[in-house]
Order: C-alpha cells, then structure tokens, then sequence
C-alpha cells in the first residue's frame, strides 16, 4: 500500500512539474515580439510581347540582366503572378537571352537575373560548354526568336571543371568532360597548384572555359558570327559566385 502511495505522489509531482514549465513556456512565448511583416516588390513585369523584344537592343537585355542580378543579391526580387504569366506566355515567347550555363543545382539562372517565365531561353549542361545541340538551340533562339544576346554563364567550384581537371573516367561523363580539355589547355600559364583542390585554379579553368565556349560558338555558327559582327546580338560571359550571388560579366 505504501508503495502504491508513493508512486501515486511521484506521478502528481511530475504532473505539477510539467505542468509549471508548460505554463512558464507559454508566458515566455507570448512576450516575444515576432516580425510576422513580408515585404514583396509589385508585380512590375509581365510576359514580353514582340513589339518589347524588338525595342530591346544588346545592351540594354545586359543591362536589365545587370539590373536582375542587384536584385537578387539583396533579396529583393521581383514577385510575380506565374499563373498568369504561364496563361499569357502560352500564345507565344519573346525571350531577351540565350543563356548557357552549368547543369548545377545551385544555379537557378531566372531568380539569380530575376526574370520570369518568357525571357529567357535557357540551356544548361555540365561544364556549361557548347556543342552542335546547343550550338543549334542557341541559333534557334536568336535567328528565329529574336534574342539579342547570347550569355556563357561559368560559377565558382564546378563540379565538371573539377572532374575534367582529374581527368575522371566514367561512362559518358568521360566523352562529356572531353569538351573542357581546351580550358585546362588554355590554363597552363597559370602560376600555383594545378589541382582540383586548388580553388584558384578551377576558377582560372572555369574563366577560361566560358571564354573556350564563346570562341567555339563564334567559330562553329556562321549565323550568330555573322549576327553579332551586325550588332543584331552580343556573344559574352559571366561567372557566378556561389558565396555571394554575385554575377560577374567577363
């Protein structure tokens, strides 16, 4: 009897105490002051029509691009009804752009630009080089679609750069790592540590790759050569910094 009486008391105890600290929590919780506040930009783009896209030069999609990625690093980015966008797109698309980048998962191309549904064509591939599909998107894109500009979009710590580096072998990744050997060629003269683990040098590799790729488009489509020596496009890079969000136009 004794003990049933004692594990009766220690029961309530533990009740009483838990009950206490409960309540204690709730009071503490209740006199904090939480900023519940979300603050959103107006909705200040729609989907571009042709007339848009036709007033656009070169520079002022480079510009607008510029003007994205500001926004982007400082969290403030444009908010958009994608719905409405997805129903107002679906009649036709005008993109700005072609831009090539990096399959990576964290290179989001339209929140880094802050650019919605219709202004952007978009391809991505590991290593963000260019062959003969890519090289007939990027024609599609601008010849048919009108697109001013072409951008080659590298960033920091590319995992294919690190790999092509390493000389890696495996599966088709081998034939695909093939297309950044003329980066690592190009990247000799740099003065350190040739290794993947040398943060320096896969970016040195990775410049030189965007570069490698612009070259290869230049040389490889005689139609956006010869769009570009008519100033109807721009063919430029860029390189994404990973720590900061910032994209720098090389």
């Amino acid at each position: 009897m004794k003990n049933q009486i004692f594990v009766l008391l220690t029961a309530f105890c533990a009740v009483l105490g838990f009950t206490s600290f409960i309540t204690k929590e709730n009071n503490r919780r209740s006199s904090l002051k939480v900023d519940t506040t979300i603050t959103v930009n107006p909705l200040i783009e729609k989907v571009l029509t042709k007339e848009q896209q036709l007033a656009y030069t070169p520079d002022m999609v480079i510009q607008s691009l510029k003007e994205g990625s500001k926004r982007f690093m400082s969290n403030s980015l444009t908010a958009r009804d994608h719905s409405m966008m997805v129903r107002d797109a679906s009649v036709g698309q005008y993109p700005k752009a072609v831009i090539l980048s990096c399959l990576d998962s964290r290179v989001p191309v339209e929140d880094i630009f802050d650019k919605g549904i219709g202004d952007l064509f978009i391809g991505r591939v590991a290593g963000n080089f260019v062959n003969t599909d890519l090289l007939g998107s990027m024609e599609y894109g601008c010849k048919v679609s009108g697109a001013k500009l072409i951008l080659v979009m590298g960033h920091q710590s590319c995992g294919a750069i690190k790999s092509a580096i390493d000389h890696v072998k495996l599966g088709n990744i081998t034939s695909m790592l093939a297309h950044i050997n003329p980066a690592i060629e190009a990247s000799k003269d740099f003065k350190g540590k040739k290794s993947s683990k040398n943060k320096e040098y896969v970016d040195y590799v990775a410049i030189n790759n965007v570069k490698s790729a612009i070259k290869e488009i230049k040389l490889k489509s005689p139609i956006l050569k010869d769009m570009a020596s008519k100033g109807q496009i721009k063919i430029i890079g860029a390189y994404y910094d990973l720590h900061t969000g910032e994209v720098i136009f090389l």
